[in-house]
């Protein structure tokens, strides 16, 4: 925590040196910088939008910085920098509230980032008002959203750090939910379907909760769900679900438990991949990518994705299971030309 220490106020000293600029006498609202960061989080009290921040990472000592926001969300991923250098990276970052689950607490208003990373340091920072960034919106359940507490993470939660600056992810699942609770819930659908702007890219992954939902009422829906997405001239793309780390004993994941198919025999990721080609809508096979994954790995190899270690969960993710995952929706945002490749980061 020392070094941390006299990492920041010698960046902090470099930082003023090379940035101050005259105070003028009709100045009343101070710059969004580092004026608002501690030793490792940052505060900006700004209203619900979307922002661009901008950081400049290092300082005279060599440094490792990672940057997380609001409900746990990972912005950036770990950066090194080596002793005497800087370097600059930025990121997009919508704020709302609640900041995290829609059904969950308010949470702090404003813009909150926190500095992680093996040796943070923060030589710089500025956040100002995005302009015409891409929005993708995410409706999904527990294994998308963004999770309140360590050691859960959906894969929603990891997905901005693979994104560049211009591009933002508001994040609208929540836990526990089928498409049946999702459109009933006026804090849900009611609520994400007015904030859909043309062009925005809305993924939409609900199934794990869908365990008594027919066949008929699951694909009217999703149907529902597509519509009202393309009412608003949004880009819906359906995704099918992660599996669950359920294996038979020849190694292979179990046809109905890891697979999704419900209580009453319905193949939901079958659905899903029905409804996209009946509706022209993209899809992303996140089901036949986890399986695949999940079985190279092994019963062993796979328990690392998964909370399997810490709380004999098969369903919800590690902070590491749910990067890999969110690695695959960004391939596939590449992949099905939903994002151009200028816009994600690779490794």
């Amino acid at each position: 925590m020392r070094r941390f220490n006299i990492a920041l106020l010698a960046a902090l000293t470099l930082s003023t040196a090379l940035s101050a600029a005259p105070a003028q006498a009709h100045d009343r609202t101070p710059p969004l910088g580092l004026a608002n960061c501690t030793a490792n989080a940052c505060h900006f009290d700004v209203p619900p939008g979307t922002y661009d921040v901008t950081v400049r990472l290092g300082g005279a000592t060599a440094a490792s910085t990672a940057i997380t926001g609001e409900t746990r969300r990972s912005l950036l991923p770990e950066t090194a920098t080596a002793a005497g250098r800087t370097v600059t990276r930025s990121f997009t970052v919508n704020v709302r509230t609640p900041e995290g689950e829609p059904t969950g607490p308010d949470g702090t208003p404003g813009l909150d980032l926190t500095l992680g990373g093996t040796a943070p340091a923060l030589a710089d920072i500025r956040v100002t008002p995005a302009h015409h960034a891409r929005q993708i919106i995410l409706i999904g359940d527990s294994t998308v959203c963004d999770q309140p507490g360590d050691p859960y993470s959906g894969w929603g939660q990891q997905l901005p750090q693979f994104l560049r600056k211009g591009v933002s992810v508001a994040n609208y699942a929540d836990s526990g939910e089928s498409t049946v609770t999702y459109l009933e819930n006026p804090l849900l659908w009611g609520t994400v379907q007015p904030l859909i702007h043309p062009g925005d890219l809305v993924l939409v992954q609900l199934a794990h909760n869908d365990k008594t939902t027919d066949e008929a009422t699951y694909r009217a829906n999703l149907e529902t769900l597509v519509a009202g997405i393309r009412d608003k001239g949004g880009r819906p793309a359906l995704v099918t679900p992660i599996v669950r780390r359920w294996f038979n004993a020849d190694g292979t994941l179990n046809n109905n438990t890891a697979l999704l198919v419900n209580g009453l025999g319905v193949d939901l990721p079958g659905v899903i991949r029905s409804v996209a080609a009946t509706e022209g809508v993209t899809l992303i096979d996140l089901t036949a990518q986890t399986k695949a994954l999940v079985e190279s790995l092994g019963v062993e190899g796979s328990k690392a994705l998964y909370l399997y270690n810490e709380k004999k969960d098969n369903t919800h993710t590690s902070a590491h299971g749910a990067t890999v995952y969110a690695g695959l929706v960004r391939d596939a945002l590449v992949a099905r030309h939903l994002l151009p490749e200028d816009r994600v980061r690779v490794g």
